[in-house]
């Protein structure tokens, strides 16, 4: 297992974000959930250390936990590619989708344990029964029956899920039955969420949240959003060298890396109006489905450009199928028709850095003038609520976690079809159409946003993780 190295943030930082009140009740919260947990180590392990949003919270909350002494660990397990094969396949089928149709059977379930083996091994010398022990989606569940035995305390920590079930939610469930046995607490986004038969007074709803002061989501001037823009080949501009920015920790950095952007022709005009869904290439996001979308609905009627945005696809360790997606969105690119192809762009972002990375997905966000978020599934979403709290429209499907983010049309669009790309276009246009609807409804949006911040989320965890047991 690799272990990433967290620093620790001082929750007064907070304080101008919250308010003096709310900031003083969620302090009370974390000093008497740091002498509960005292001498107690709570270890997260995952699947990759970067992109994707588990990824990406992780830094963050551990940061703030660290920030008032409790003892929070982060490890990632390794997985080869086949590995990575079968565990997406379960993820999903647990969205209640085919995938790539492959078998989930002894020979998957051999593989499956065969790589968590060792490394449980290795986690079982770092944490002792008094420990706790946060397994985060289905790529660490099977480890949690060594912990049990060795009488270390898990929870499962499942970021996906769908609200209803089928033949494939049936056929993922029933691949990690027999690790769920041994876990003490899930945790989920919503209740809907939880495999079925799982007992309810195990489960625990924990919704994500958006960190204001992380590098994805500080306050960018316009100046500074449009040279990280134009030095990295996202919009035209004047090419003024490298920008710079601050990272989380307060020190002066520097853009190095441009985007790998496919285009017929310049970027965007810097006075174009952007249409932007960044996600990740995986085909539960529908990048491809915005592109057709986009074309056949929007392009015409208005000089907005589209920006589908995602990680370099070498980038992500456990998503077998980015390199797939985007060669399919690529092909689909290349079938639009010349005119419609110079406003449609392709960009893949640098991840070697994941604070270079970040910021520039900031400044995306913020140049947007409609951020998209057409997903077939979702566990939460948390694009959408970045840009809820940028005080951007956005234009999302009604699936999963982002019906919990955008409760009215007030705040934002909900597309009750995702396939319907007649709906997702009406609802991009009628933003673009009115020049002062964006910013009425971005408004509405970042005071919803405010119900997602870091101190809520942390203290539903302090909750859940004072009320465990201690080992003798």
């Amino acid at each position: 297992m690799e272990q990433v190295i967290v620093g620790a943030m001082p929750l007064d930082v907070l304080e101008p974000v919250l308010g003096e009140s709310r900031f003083r009740g969620f302090a009370d919260v974390a000093s008497k959930a740091a002498a509960a947990l005292h001498g107690r180590a709570v270890v997260n392990v995952n699947s990759t250390a970067t992109g994707g949003g588990v990824a990406e919270m992780l830094p963050t909350l551990l940061a703030y936990a660290r920030g008032v002494d409790i003892d929070v660990r982060w490890l990632v397990i390794y997985g080869g590619a086949d590995f990575f094969t079968v565990t997406k396949r379960v993820h999903n089928n647990i969205y209640g989708v085919h995938g790539d149709g492959g078998e989930l059977g002894r020979a998957q379930r051999r593989l499956y344990e065969k790589t968590l083996q060792p490394q449980v091994e290795d986690l079982l010398t770092m944490v002792q029964p008094s420990d706790v022990v946060i397994l985060h989606d289905p790529q660490t569940l099977g480890l949690a029956p060594m912990l049990r035995r060795a009488r270390v305390p898990v929870v499962w920590r499942c970021h996906i899920g769908a609200d209803g079930t089928n033949d494939y939610t049936e056929r993922g469930w029933r691949f990690l039955a027999p690790y769920l046995e041994a876990v003490d607490l899930l945790v989920v986004s919503r209740k809907s969420f939880a495999p079925p038969g799982f007992p309810a007074d195990r489960v625990v709803v924990i919704p994500p949240s958006v960190d204001p002061l992380a590098v994805k989501n500080v306050d960018l001037d316009a100046a500074t959003v449009d040279r990280l823009l134009a030095y990295t080949g996202l919009i035209q501009g004047r090419n003024g060298g490298p920008p710079t920015y601050q990272r989380r920790d307060g020190s002066p950095a520097r853009v190095d890396r441009q985007a790998d952007v496919l285009q017929l022709g310049p970027p965007p005009p810097p006075d174009a109006p952007l249409v932007v869904q960044v996600s990740r290439w995986d085909a539960l996001k529908d990048m491809a489905g915005v592109l057709t979308a986009f074309a056949e609905h929007v392009d015409g009627t208005t000089d907005a450009h589209l920006l589908l945005v995602g990680p370099n696809v070498t980038g992500v360790a456990d998503d077998p199928e980015s390199v797939a997606v985007f060669e399919d969105c690529s092909e689909r690119w290349r079938a639009l028709p010349h005119a419609e192809r110079r406003r449609v762009h392709l960009a893949c972002l640098p991840t070697a850095d994941t604070e270079e990375n970040a910021v520039i997905v900031n400044a995306l966000q913020r140049r947007a003038t409609v951020v998209a978020q057409k997903s077939l599934a979702e566990g939460f979403g948390l694009t959408v609520i970045e840009a809820m709290w940028k005080n951007k429209p956005v234009v999302a499907s009604a699936v999963g976690g982002i019906v919990d983010q955008i409760t009215d049309d007030g705040c934002g669009s909900l597309i009750e079809d995702p396939h319907d790309l007649a709906a997702f276009g009406a609802a991009v246009r009628r933003l673009l159409d009115d020049p002062e609807l964006p910013a009425k409804i971005g408004a509405a949006a970042h005071e919803r946003a405010r119900e997602f911040l870091p101190d809520v989320h942390l203290t539903r965890w302090a909750e859940l993780l004072t009320s465990l047991p201690r080992a003798d």
